[in-house]
């Protein structure tokens, strides 16, 4: 009997020790699964971490590279505006040389022919009396214009209309970059191209600004007037007589305000001074 209950508890104590085994083999591998998944886990937070690095730092080149761009677009605007300012005035200095030269050539040929001139005989017996009267101090009259309003005017040139007249709402400048009214509309050009007279008239106004460059305006009679902007080699003076399609001068580089659009003619149809829209009378 004694023998017996050794026996068994031998084969208990074989059967518990075999089965603490079992359990520390199965706690093992359940460790090392959990290693195996936290390493896994460790790899991925460390994956996620360099492309959130990556992405980070393509979104700084990115804005690097605009930023980059956007002065590389303003520096060319400005070089763009200084070329054109240069160009004016060279066109400008140009312009009063050409005005230097006629007035020089006009003295010059004032002081020739005064020089060849005869004298004549004073031979007061021999020449009627003149009695001066009403008609040799009667001024000269002036001619009269009437601009037919309901008759279509002739185009100064031919070009597309690149900014359109517009007083009730604002429209884009792209030099400008910003809205704003335009009393005139812009005809698209190239430069030296010649301008005519859209209508006979007189011309009141030879003056030259910023934003229009030399620019020359024409009474066209009934409260009409016509500007004309943007051109160089004006050959009028302020009081001279303008025909209708007469050349009134050729197109010009275009000012710092129109450095963008590129070469075009300012045309500005006024009535009694205040723009109007010349769209509605163009042909």
């Amino acid at each position: 009997m004694e023998g017996d209950r050794m026996r068994s508890k031998k084969k208990a104590t074989a059967f518990f020790t075999r089965k603490s085994y079992l359990i520390a083999a199965a706690i093992m591998v359940v460790a090392a699964f959990g290693m195996i998944g936290l390493y896994y886990s460790q790899q991925d937070k460390k994956q996620e971490e360099q492309l959130a690095k990556e992405q980070a730092e393509q979104v700084q080149q990115a804005k690097i590279e605009d930023q980059t761009r956007e002065n590389a677009l303003r520096k060319k605007a400005e070089e763009t505006a200084k070329a054109a300012q240069e160009q004016q005035a060279k066109a400008e200095k140009k312009e009063k040389e050409k005005e230097k030269k006629k007035e020089k050539e006009k003295e010059d040929e004032t002081e020739a022919v005064s020089g060849i001139i005869a004298p004549q005989e004073d031979d007061f017996l021999d020449e009627p009396a003149v009695i001066s009267g009403a008609a040799d101090t009667a001024p000269i009259p002036e001619p009269e214009f009437h601009f037919n309003a309901v008759e279509d005017l002739t185009w100064p040139l031919q070009g597309n209309v690149i900014m359109n007249y517009s007083m009730d709402q604002t429209i884009y400048f792209a030099t400008l970059d910003q809205y704003k009214y335009n009393p005139a509309v812009i005809i698209q050009a190239e430069v030296n191209s010649p301008i005519n007279a859209v209508a006979e008239g007189i011309v009141t106004a030879v003056e030259t600004n910023e934003e229009t460059g030399a620019t020359i305006t024409v009474d066209m009679g009934d409260g009409y007037s016509a500007r004309y902007g943007q051109l160089k080699e004006i050959p009028k003076n302020q009081g001279d007589y303008v025909e209708n399609g007469e050349i009134l001068g050729y197109i010009s580089e275009p000012t710092k305000y129109y450095s963008v659009e590129g070469a075009n003619l300012y045309f500005q149809l006024l009535k009694d001074g205040a723009p109007v829209n010349p769209m509605e009378y163009f042909e």
